[in-house]
């Protein structure tokens, strides 16, 4: 199972400046995108996840968003995520979730961050 495929996705729509209805400027997902990728290559989750922007997770009232996704797991979307203060606690709640066989992340053991940031817990597909 830890030989799997994990993916962070972090949302890079999340907290973006409009004007006439065009994007301007680096979005503050794109800021932790860059922030998640930097950290994470000084770490083991840098071959253990592909850490990957989308763009929009559809939870725009709740920027900045991730999500943490692997077959066989639960999927995990996380929101409120400041951006300025939040990437390690990601990386390290990342390593939770790739060392529990079923992803499982229970409140008690999250990062303070990822505690009341929670949006949803998708359950795995059955095989």
């Amino acid at each position: 199972m830890l030989n799997q495929k994990h993916n962070l996705f972090v949302c890079t729509t999340c907290g973006s400046k409009w004007q006439d209805g065009k994007r301007v400027g680096e979005s503050k997902g794109e800021q932790l995108l860059k922030q998640l990728q930097e950290l994470a290559q000084d770490s083991e989750l840098h071959n253990q996840f592909c850490i990957q922007g989308v763009e929009c997770m559809s939870a725009c009232s709740h920027s900045c968003v991730i999500a943490f996704v692997a077959e066989g797991k639960s999927t995990y979307l996380f929101g409120d995520l400041p951006v300025d203060s939040s990437a390690s606690a990601v990386l390290e709640c990342a390593s939770q979730y790739y060392t529990k066989y079923d992803g499982a992340l229970p409140w008690s053991e999250r990062p303070e961050p990822l505690k009341k940031g929670i949006l949803a817990k998708i359950p795995a597909l059955d095989k």
